[in-house]
């Protein structure tokens, strides 16, 4: 029998054993056919729980607020404690990934959300609930956070965008899925069964992954945890001035919030600038290829959220449908992309991100504003294909943008791509909800149209930034 070196990890792999039982190391060309088909079910069963459980306890809040005897406001927080755990957590642990390996903090992370969903099943009080969902969510960061870097190490070059593809259309179907599979668990049992149905997919997900993800050569250099905890306290006072802002916290906190986070950020930035890799990947961003495609990735997330946020309202309050209708009509959007991003994937492979997108940003553009100049009467039809629309333009400028990020970074910084990649998501996201909720503060009666012509404006802004990456030149042929 003849031995394999061992692996960095002091793992040995035996030339005897069989494909199932060894563990894959990743190589420039990724996994061999039979193993990338498992890593890649491993990595969707992951992104799966962690958009899937959101979307899940977004439904669900009001039923969890009256069985726990707690406040709408104060039942804010079983989405909230969510939400920062992963957004302070997302860059410390794609840095961590680029240092110990991305399959060590991806499976971490499987492993602390699965506990955590057991601990959000078991809770009697809502400090429980939103102490394990804290918990929760710094699961789910290490799961979101080296995804994509995962899916590098998973797929040959050639075939990237494929792999991508694959990512995109997991969490738009998990979107799209998410108010069925609350509504059809609360018909049937209580709410913590919403959590509990998470601890058998995430124990599969762990054995699986064990066997099928791919190890990576980390590198030895220093963490810096100082830059982790200003990182949280940046981000984190960021979400908190944001939130506050749009739901009218007094303005001198809002202000003080503001000033903190941009004097902790200050010399947060001017210490990543003296890092050979660091935790805010600034030399990343240094790439222009790169920066546009962050920069794109947060205004078109930021047009996604003010759409999905304002529109519920117009549909109810002004077109006078229904809860029931107006969760059918708003489905074609994450329906369409299911189907869009393959397409933009395989595309992604031949063609440049930035037409690519820019093309689906337009698209995207035209459905919204379609959506924003509905009259008063209109038929289902009518609305269910400008959704369908914004859709198809969305899942034809995601898979793209996130290819052009990972191709256009080293290939020993994919974490930090991968957390950046993240990050922007949900920074855009953010930005979003927060804007509506202003826009609503300052005027109700037509908020919901105002919130979308904002997205309209923030689509355009996210096509001319995409367009932007075709004139670059000396960039991956994916840029």
């Amino acid at each position: 029998m003849r031995v394999q070196p061992s692996c960095k990890d002091g793992s040995v792999q035996s030339g005897a054993s069989s494909p199932a039982r060894s563990v894959p190391m990743a190589d420039e060309q990724g996994l061999p056919l039979p193993q990338r088909y498992g890593a890649i079910l491993v990595v969707a069963l992951g992104i799966t729980l962690a958009v899937l459980d959101s979307a899940i306890a977004n439904v669900a809040l009001p039923t969890i607020a009256r069985h726990l005897r707690a406040s709408p406001a104060g039942s804010i927080w079983i989405i909230n404690a969510y939400q920062l755990a992963i957004t302070i957590s997302l860059l410390p642990l794609a840095s961590l990934g680029d240092r110990i390996g991305y399959r060590r903090v991806y499976l971490s992370g499987l492993i602390l959300f699965t506990v955590a969903s057991l601990g959000c099943a078991l809770a009697h009080s809502l400090p429980m609930l939103a102490l394990a969902r804290v918990i929760q969510g710094f699961g789910a960061a290490g799961i979101m956070s080296v995804n994509t870097a995962l899916v590098r190490m998973i797929y040959p070059p050639d075939h990237l965008g494929r792999g991508i593809s694959i990512n995109a259309m997991v969490v738009a179907i998990s979107s799209a899925v998410g108010p069925t599979v609350a509504s059809a668990v609360l018909a049937v049992a209580s709410w913590p069964w919403l959590f509990a149905i998470n601890v058998p997919i995430g124990i599969a997900a762990v054995i699986g992954g064990f066997r099928a993800l791919p190890r990576n050569k980390p590198h030895n250099s220093p963490y810096d945890y100082l830059s982790a905890v200003m990182n949280a306290f940046v981000f984190g006072l960021l979400i908190f001035a944001v939130d506050g802002l749009g739901h009218g916290e007094h303005r001198s906190y809002v202000i003080a919030e503001f000033v903190a986070a941009a004097v902790i950020g200050y010399f947060f930035v001017r210490r990543q600038l003296t890092q050979p890799a660091p935790l805010l990947p600034v030399d990343l961003l240094r790439i222009p290829v790169f920066s546009l495609s962050i920069g794109t990735s947060i205004c078109s997330f930021a047009a996604q959220m003010l759409a999905f946020v304002s529109l519920p309202f117009m549909l109810q309050e002004t077109l006078g449908f229904s809860q029931v209708q107006t969760g059918l009509l708003m489905t074609p959007w994450p329906f369409v992309i299911i189907f869009a991003a393959p397409l933009a994937g395989i595309l992604s492979d031949r063609y440049s991100a930035g037409i690519l997108g820019g093309i689906g940003l337009i698209v995207m553009t035209c459905g919204l504003l379609l959506l924003a100049t509905l009259g008063a009467h209109h038929e289902p039809f009518d609305i269910a294909w400008r959704m369908a629309l914004c859709g198809a333009g969305f899942g034809l400028f995601q898979s793209p943008n996130n290819r052009a990020m990972l191709s256009s970074a080293p290939r020993e910084r994919s974490g930090g791509a991968s957390g950046m990649l993240s990050t922007a998501r949900l920074t855009g996201q953010t930005l979003g909800a927060a804007l509506v909720a202003l826009i609503f503060g300052v005027a109700p009666q037509h908020g919901p149209t105002i919130a979308l012509y904002v997205a309209v404006g923030f689509s355009i802004v996210a096509a001319i930034v995409s367009m932007m990456r075709v004139v670059q030149r000396g960039t991956p042929a994916s840029a």
